[in-house]
């Protein structure tokens, strides 16, 4: 078996740089308590004016602020959806728009059970 080796290099917008290193038994689940911890620590780079001023906007957001590395399925993000905005919406539309997310490779989706289960796709900011 070969050894693995995950690296990764963060820079704030304050110019700090963070750099984490993993060696040996690398797994998935491994990867995201690193990026967790990253969390936990605000390393993670956060947009403080959220595109909020659409229904998309809003989805996307949720699933940004609360299922950054977990699994979500449509119906949470529903009941995130109306105690953050309080206001109704259909359960149809946001299918919909997680739908459009895994197209335009934001999330990833599983069957779980009777519905879909969600996963954001972490990709690397690109630099400016």
């Amino acid at each position: 078996m070969t050894k693995k080796q995950v690296r990764i290099d963060v820079e704030d917008n304050d110019g700090v740089k963070t750099k984490i290193s993993i060696e040996g038994n690398v797994t998935r689940e491994k990867v995201l308590k690193i990026f967790e911890l990253m969390e936990m620590v605000n390393i993670e780079e956060h947009d403080n004016n959220p595109k909020t001023d659409s229904v998309g906007g809003k989805i996307w957001y949720l699933v940004d602020k609360y299922y950054p590395t977990g699994r979500f399925t449509s119906s949470e993000v529903l009941e995130r959806y109306e105690d953050e905005y309080n206001e109704p919406i259909k359960l149809s539309v946001i299918s919909t728009y997680l739908s459009r997310f895994t197209t335009k490779n934001k999330v990833q989706r599983a069957r779980r059970g009777r519905e879909w289960a969600y996963q954001t796709i972490i990709s690397p900011n690109p630099r400016s």
